[in-house]
């Protein structure tokens, strides 16, 4: 998960309190960076992506819910524009999820969350054809150098040759397209009522349409399989604190240091599953990675400024 920016409040207690945004916004990236470790043993003991996306969804859907009970104010559920737009938030975060998790199972958790950390470019690319965002060359050569940085990791010239199949590298890259669709939704529907209003809505339609779509056997199955607490700590990790840790910390953070400190996510997942999953990137793929991130984050902190 990456950069997308609430209102900030502003004036001077945003300033005393920026270095606790800071700290709320590195604890979800880990937590995002941890959920795709634990998400990449699943998948290699044979759960399906979308089980997998699905348990993370419900859970975090618990945990804002219960935000919801406790701050109930503002919430805007009366509001037909923040139940649609969060309805279109839940269709993102729900795809997000899923073809993030296809991604690692089909490739690795370092290339699934490295490409869908680029899901800024997919945003900035959908603005400027919508004409929201004005496009400059610095704009249009930082998404030449994700894009790069992407055929480097993904070794798509060689496809099929390395460890990285196609199937890996479009479910990375649709995690963040589904992410920024994700964002688009989230940043219509906060003007029409509360954040955790707008997750309870998105994550309630996250649950709808994967337990549709799910394996129903292999849904029930979890609750007595042995690595049951493995699906809990990830939902816990992966949506339930996750997301209340980062809208807390964006209100009280500028957007340009919420998009450096949100690359410990790409970086813990990476760790992961080179430490835990013994996993293993090429010089090239680590190049690519290194393009991705650093141009990304480029991007962010260009950002503050609104050029």
């Amino acid at each position: 998960m990456v950069q997308h920016s609430p209102p900030q409040n502003g004036g001077p207690s945003v300033g005393k309190t920026a270095g606790h945004g800071a700290l709320f916004v590195a604890l979800a990236a880990l937590c995002w960076g941890l959920s795709g470790g634990i998400g990449g043993i699943l998948a290699a003991e044979g759960w399906s992506p979308i089980v997998v996306s699905l348990y993370r969804g419900a859970i975090g859907l618990l945990f804002v819910l219960v935000w919801l009970v406790l701050r109930p104010g503002g919430s805007g559920l009366a509001s037909r524009q923040l139940w649609f737009w969060s309805a279109v938030a839940g269709v993102g975060v729900a795809g997000n999820f899923s073809f993030y998790f296809l991604s690692i199972a089909e490739g690795s958790v370092a290339v699934a969350a490295t490409l869908m950390y680029s899901a800024p470019v997919f945003v900035y690319l959908v603005s400027f054809a919508c004409r929201l965002e004005r496009p400059t060359p610095f704009k249009w050569a930082a998404i030449a150098m994700v894009m790069l940085g992407v055929i480097l990791l993904t070794g798509i010239y060689d496809i099929g040759a390395g460890d990285i199949t196609a199937i890996a590298a479009g479910a990375g890259l649709l995690s963040g397209v589904s992410y920024a669709v994700f964002i688009f939704a989230f940043k219509y529907a906060a003007p029409h009522g509360s954040p955790q209003a707008i997750l309870v809505i998105a994550f309630a339609v996250l649950v709808g349409i994967l337990g549709w779509m799910g394996d129903a056997e292999q849904a029930v199955a979890v609750l007595h399989a042995p690595n049951w607490p493995l699906f809990v700590v990830l939902g816990v990790l992966g949506a339930g604190l996750s997301f209340i840790f980062y809208i807390i910390g964006l209100n009280q953070t500028a957007p340009a240091v919420a998009s450096i400190v949100a690359m410990v996510e790409p970086v813990t997942a990476s760790l992961f599953g080179v430490v835990v999953l013994n996993e293993s990137l090429a010089a090239l793929q680590m190049l690519g990675m290194a393009l991705i991130l650093l141009t990304v984050t480029a991007l962010g902190v260009h950002s503050k400024d609104g050029t």
